[in-house]
């Protein structure tokens, strides 16, 4: 292999030009010797030989250059190199030994002579196949035999003799020829009538080949048939053209990057391309069976005719068939499997369908249903129950829709009802009659079970203009539904969220802690007695780039739906330790961070505290978490063992929201907890209303007896902190003291503070179980 071979092998562009050159100089040189070449009989057959083979030798290199450079079509051109060099290595075995021979010469001997060059073009077409094809669909082999048929009809045709030459000795020979090229080309018209017409012009240049072969070939049989065997210059010089355009083809190939399957093409795609060969095939048969209808017999056209329809009749059966099941795939892609409703597919495709043109006399609405407690019947009565309640859906709503309407699965528990035609008004009304019906109880597996459901209700094109609107909206009145459980909301847009997207808050959300858009505005505390600052509690702000600063109320539903609990936690935890550094050295006063349900089971929830207090170094009793006595109920036993290991750590932990939860007397005495927060519910109306003032009252003895201190949220003026202080509270957090307000402005508040109370503050202390505060 020379080094051009060996980069052609490594993806560079083969060398060929100078090949394709030398053989069209070859046939330049040939047909040059038609015009003058040398008087002698032996130098003249010697030019002639010389010129004949250079062009096959020439484009056999060309095509082996190609070989290497073409991994993808190697089969193909290493075939073709191999039979242009077995035509070269025949003529010349010919013209030396067996031409002075003359009649001496067997007939099959003749056969064996240029026999290897078919089977080699035969290889050829099946790579062809392989590169352009892959794996064949059992119909292309119908339209395979189709294209093949066509071409012998056409070639039968054009050419009686292939049908009706004689049948003895050297015509015989010669006659397998252009039957073998017939056979060739009927294979190229197999290979295109299964990729349909194509720029792919190194098959067009082969076929191109092939063609001049086979009109060579069959001027030489057609001459033998009328008694005038002579091989001539014109004759010569077809067969050299189609080595010529054989190795322009490998040329062009070489400059090819890579092969494009029929399946990818474009242009093959496109029907009338794919049906030219079959169809032109079919015309031929018809027209051959017509021409020979009441003759004798149908001869090897009217065969071919023949084979053509059935194999086309055998294709549109197959078609039926495919179609049949690509109709059914079609049915099973647009169904929910387990229902048998139609799913989230169809009805985004209806969706579209009815917004693809709307009026304003033709509005549209989309329900969105979700069922409320249905993972409380999975977990009861296991999931075979749930999937019954699932199945029950459709028969029980389906009697309420009416024509054009359409009920979907959307998965999980979630429904959509789509109401061509419905206006707001109506789509409520029929919200509520759908929800009625889902209230209605459901017998499942024996058990009488009762299934609340949340319905959102969108309407389009206003305010929802696309699919993707009319969803978002729906979905999100759904959600304000659930949360608010009073059955059926409609979509309002929100100008100040936005839109009123929690999708898209949930995303912003994800954005926001990656690029720190988080900060915490802090809300102090101060002991009842004595006034002085004893802690401040951190409360999360979101600074979004577009909707300006969002509160608590925005951001963590949306943590919470998000899962994003966690790390919203850990970023507020980190800004308030770097917060509560600027004030520490001078002003010891500890910073208070809420945890949520999923940081309180989390086992690596004290670890992670501890490295958070080692990065700000900063003491345990710096930080107080803060949680709310509902969130244990997930799972109480880790609660407490990460508590305790809080506590164990130095780091004060205290339970919010006191008095709103079912739990807190049951758990009160098994929490590791320092101190309890009362909620602002109770403490809003203590001094004037008794049974307020009774609850308090009570609250602060159990909470000291327990050992605890009292932190009284929602202190708004200050009677009710003299109240408070008059009932023994410990802590005070409110407007009356201050309120939320950024870190920069607080620091400013504590130093203040601090001036006109010198002194150092401290938090209240746990008392022992049964020691009272002396009032």
């Amino acid at each position: 292999m020379d080094p051009s071979d060996a980069h052609a092998g490594q993806g560079r562009t083969p060398v060929t030009g100078p090949l394709l050159l030398a053989c069209l100089g070859a046939v330049a040189a040939y047909a040059l010797g038609e015009i003058w070449r040398p008087s002698t009989h032996p130098v003249a057959m010697v030019y002639d030989l010389l010129a004949y083979d250079a062009v096959y030798l020439f484009g056999a290199a060309a095509c082996r250059r190609t070989a290497l450079h073409r991994t993808d079509d190697r089969l193909v051109w290493n075939a073709l190199a191999v039979a242009l060099a077995a035509v070269a290595l025949s003529t010349t075995l010919y013209a030396v030994t067996l031409a002075p021979l003359g009649d001496l010469v067997p007939a099959w001997l003749l056969v064996a002579l240029w026999a290897p060059t078919y089977p080699a073009m035969g290889a050829a077409l099946v790579g062809l196949v392989r590169s352009r094809v892959g794996k064949p669909h059992p119909s292309m082999w119908f339209d395979a035999l189709t294209g093949a048929c066509g071409a012998v009809i056409l070639a039968v045709t054009l050419l009686p003799s292939l049908a009706s030459g004689p049948a003895d000795g050297s015509f015989a020979v010669i006659q397998l020829y252009p039957v073998a090229d017939t056979l060739l080309l009927a294979a190229v018209s197999a290979v295109c009538a299964v990729m349909g017409l194509r720029r792919d012009w190194p098959l067009v240049l082969i076929i191109a080949g092939l063609l001049c072969t086979l009109g060579a070939d069959a001027l030489l049989l057609s001459r033998t048939v009328d008694g005038e065997a002579v091989v001539d210059g014109p004759m010569t010089l077809a067969w050299l053209t189609g080595t010529a355009f054989t190795a322009l083809a490998a040329h062009v190939a070489g400059r090819t990057p890579t092969v494009v399957p029929a399946g990818t093409d474009p242009v093959a795609r496109l029907s009338w391309r794919v049906a030219f060969v079959p169809l032109s095939s079919i015309v031929l048969s018809v027209v051959v069976l017509v021409s020979t209808w009441g003759s004798d017999g149908l001869g090897m056209a009217g065969w071919a005719a023949v084979t053509c329809l059935l194999a086309t009749l055998a294709r549109t059966a197959m078609s039926v068939q495919e179609l049949r099941g690509l109709h059914e795939i079609t049915e099973q892609a647009r169904t929910d499997e387990l229902t048998g409703l139609p799913n989230r597919r169809a009805l985004l495709e209806r969706t579209r369908a009815a917004l693809a043109a709307p009026t304003a006399g033709e509005p549209l609405a989309l329900l969105l249903l979700d069922l409320d407690g249905f993972k409380e019947i999975n977990d009861s009565l296991g999931h075979a129950a749930g999937d019954d309640l699932l199945r029950m859906i459709g028969p029980r709503l389906a009697p309420e829709l009416g024509r054009g309407e359409l009920l979907a699965r959307l998965g999980g528990d979630e429904f959509a009802v789509l109401l061509p035609g419905a206006g707001l008004d109506d789509a409520l009304l029929r919200a509520e009659r759908l929800r009625a019906l889902v209230l209605e109880p459901f017998v499942v597996h024996g058990v009488r079970l009762h299934v609340g459901v949340s319905v959102g209700v969108a309407t389009g094109p206003v305010p929802a203009a696309t699919v993707i609107e009319l969803l978002r909206c729906a979905d999100a009145a759904m959600y304000e539904a659930k949360n608010a459980r009073d059955g059926v909301r409609s979509y309002v847009p929100d100008v100040r969220s936005g839109g009123g997207d929690r999708l898209r808050t949930m995303e912003d959300l994800r954005t926001a802690l990656d690029e720190g858009q988080l900060v915490v505005h802090l809300q102090p505390q101060v002991a009842l007695h004595g006034r002085s600052v004893v802690g401040v509690e951190a409360l999360v702000r979101w600074e979004h780039p577009e909707r300006g600063l969002l509160s608590p109320a925005v951001v963590l539903p949306a943590a919470e739906q998000a899962g994003l609990l966690r790390p919203l936690t850990d970023a507020v935890l980190d800004l308030a330790l770097r917060a509560a550094v600027r004030w520490w050295s001078t002003d010891p006063v500890p910073v208070s961070v809420n945890l949520s349900a999923a940081n309180v089971t989390d086992v690596d929830l004290p670890a992670k505290v501890a490295a958070a207090l080692a990065r700000h170094d900063l003491p345990a009793e710096a930080l107080t978490l803060e949680l709310v006595e509902d969130t244990l109920m997930t799972d109480p036993d880790r609660g407490r063992t990460v508590l305790g290991e809080l506590r164990r750590l130095g780091v004060r932990t205290s339970i919010d929201d006191y008095g709103t939860g079912y739990s807190s007397l049951a758990y009160l005495r098994h929490l590791p907890a320092d101190e309890l927060k009362l909620d602002r519910s109770l403490t809003h109306d203590v001094g004037r209303d008794d049974r307020a003032t009774a609850i308090v009252r009570h609250t602060v003895a159990l909470a000291h007896d327990l050992g605890l201190t009292l932190v009284a949220e929602g202190v708004e003026d200050e009677a009710t902190a003299a109240v408070l202080t008059d009932l023994g509270c410990d802590v005070a957090q409110g407007w009356a003291i201050a309120r939320p307000m950024p870190v920069e402005d607080f620091l400013g508040w504590l130093a203040d503070r601090s001036a006109a109370l010198p002194g150092t503050p401290s938090v209240p202390t746990p008392r022992s179980p049964g020691q009272r505060i002396q009032l």
